[in-house]
């Protein structure tokens, strides 16, 4: 995955999680659960469904490196 298809696959999920969320306005380093309000359990439902979506098995000793879109890009792009 690339940096947008990452982005995309973000914005699909937390429109579930937290429809407010823009991830337009969110910077790359910019901490997700404190930019987007989520507590742990929102923050919990969006990796299991990063992981159902893109077939990757996410350990939970991996969320941190899923707080920001940087992470996020390095963990899920290719």
């Amino acid at each position: 995955m690339n940096q947008s298809e990452v982005r995309a696959l973000c914005a699909e999920i937390l429109a579930g999680i937290a429809p407010e969320a823009d991830l337009s306005a969110l910077g790359d380093d910019e901490d997700l659960r404190e930019a987007l309000d989520l507590d742990s359990m929102d923050f919990l439902n969006f990796v299991i469904s990063l992981s159902e979506r893109s077939g990757l098995n996410i350990p939970e000793a991996d969320t941190p490196k899923l707080r920001t879109i940087r992470g996020l890009v390095a963990y899920l792009g290719s």
